[in-house]
C-alpha cells in the first residue's frame, strides 16, 4: 500500500506534464460530450490563432516593405554605393522576415526555442559544408565595407583585367576590353592585390622612343616636348592647377550653356520671408603651402631623359601626366605624332641591321 501510494505521488502533481500515453487515457475516459466540446473549443483556438497569425504575417509584410522602402530611400538621398545599398538592404529583409516567422510559429503555439535551436544546428551543418561560399560571401562583405574597388573601376586582379560590371555579395564581375565577362569570387579578391588604375584621377604616361646613334638627342628632346606640350590634355605642371584649371573652365561651359543661372535679386515677401538659393560658384584653387610641414606639390612637367644606350639604338624615356580618363587617348596619339614629326627635326629611328663583308681574293 505504501509504495503504490509513492508511486501515484508524481501523477498528482500540478506541474507535471503528462505524457501522451496518459493523454489518451484522460480522453477516453471522457464523455462522448465532452471529447467533442474539447475537440470544437481546440479547433476553434487553434482557428483563432491561425487567423491572428496571418493577419500578424500580412501586417507585418507591409511594415517591412514600408521599412525597406525608406530604407531605400535614405540610401539613394545619401547617394551611398549602389553594391553596398543592394548587399544592406537584402540582409535587413532576410533579418525581418525571420524575426517575423519566429512571432508567427509563437502565435500558432509551437515552440520556437526548439526551432530556433533546429535552425541554428542547420546553419552550422551548411556552414561546414560550404565553407569555401561562406569565405567568398566574407569576402563580398569586406569589399563593400572597405571598398578597394566600385563599379565602373577598371581593376586588375586574379590574372584578369577588365572593367567593374557588378558587385555580388559571392563573387564580382568584370568586363575585359574585348567585352567577356570575368566572374572572380570574393574570396580571393579581400585577400589578393588589386591593381586599381581608376583610383586617382590623375596617371603618369610613358614612352621609350629609340633614335639613332650620332642622332642629337637636344633636338629630339626639344621637338618631343614640343609635340607634348601642343595638347591640352597634358598637365603643364602641378596637378592641383590642372584640376582647378579644368574645374573653371567646366563651370564657365556650364554657365555658358544656360545650364547655371545667375542668381536673381529678391524683391517684395521673398526677401524677407524667402530662402536664398545659393548659385554654385567657380570653384577656388587651394592656396599654395606655406608652412615647411605641408608637403611641397609635385613637380609633374614632362620630361625626356636618356634612359638606355642600347646594342643599335639611344632609348630615350618620355615621361608626361594626364587624367586617367585621357590616358590612353594622350598615349595613342603622341605615340603617332612622335613617329610622324620625329624624323623632321633630323632624327631617324634605329632598326637592328647587319653589315656583309665580302673579301675577293685573287
Amino acid at each position: 500500500m505504501i509504495s503504490a501510494q509513492i508511486s501515484s505521488a508524481p501523477v498528482a502533481l500540478p506541474d507535471s506534464v503528462p505524457s501522451l500515453h496518459q493523454e489518451t487515457a484522460m480522453l477516453s475516459s471522457l464523455p462522448v460530450d465532452e471529447l467533442i466540446n474539447k475537440l470544437i473549443n481546440t479547433m476553434v483556438t487553434f482557428a483563432i490563432n491561425l487567423g491572428i497569425a496571418i493577419l500578424v504575417f500580412y501586417v507585418g509584410r507591409m511594415i517591412i516593405n514600408k521599412m525597406f522602402r525608406v530604407v531605400s530611400n535614405i540610401f539613394i538621398r545619401r547617394k551611398v554605393d549602389r553594391s553596398l545599398a543592394t548587399f544592406v538592404l537584402s540582409m535587413v529583409r532576410i533579418v525581418l522576415y525571420f524575426i517575423l516567422i519566429v512571432i508567427v510559429i509563437g502565435i500558432l503555439g509551437i515552440e520556437t526555442s526548439s526551432f530556433i535551436a533546429i535552425f541554428a544546428s542547420a546553419g552550422v551543418a551548411i556552414g561546414m559544408a560550404l565553407s569555401g561560399t561562406l569565405q567568398n560571401f566574407a569576402g563580398g562583405v569586406l569589399i563593400l565595407l572597405l571598398k578597394p574597388y566600385k563599379i565602373g573601376d577598371f581593376i586588375e586582379a586574379q590574372g584578369y583585367a577588365g572593367t567593374v560590371k557588378e558587385i555580388q555579395i559571392f563573387h564580382t564581375i568584370i568586363t575585359t576590353g574585348d567585352n567577356k565577362a570575368i566572374i572572380i569570387p570574393n574570396g580571393g579578391l579581400s585577400t589578393g592585390s588589386i591593381n586599381n588604375t581608376s583610383r586617382e584621377d590623375y596617371r603618369r604616361i610613358e614612352w621609350t622612343v629609340g633614335i639613332s646613334y650620332g642622332d642629337s638627342v637636344d633636338a629630339a628632346r626639344e621637338k618631343i616636348l614640343e609635340i607634348i606640350h601642343s595638347d591640352s590634355r597634358i598637365v603643364r605642371q602641378y596637378l592641383a592647377d590642372d584640376r582647378a584649371e579644368r574645374a573653371e573652365a567646366e563651370f564657365k561651359a556650364r554657365q555658358d550653356a544656360g545650364e547655371i543661372a545667375d542668381e536673381a535679386p529678391a524683391t517684395g515677401l521673398r526677401r524677407i520671408f524667402g530662402r536664398k538659393k545659393k548659385s554654385p560658384k567657380a570653384p577656388v584653387p587651394a592656396p599654395a603651402a606655406e608652412s615647411a610641414f605641408v608637403a611641397k606639390p609635385t613637380d609633374c612637367s614632362p620630361v625626356v631623359l636618356v634612359s638606355n644606350l642600347g646594342a643599335s639604338s639611344v632609348d630615350l624615356s618620355v615621361r608626361a601626366w594626364a587624367r586617367t580618363a585621357d590616358y590612353w587617348g594622350v598615349y595613342f596619339t603622341i605615340n603617332e605624332r612622335i613617329y610622324k614629326e620625329l624624323p623632321e627635326a633630323g632624327v631617324s629611328f634605329p632598326f637592328p641591321q647587319l653589315d656583309v663583308h665580302t673579301y675577293t681574293q685573287n
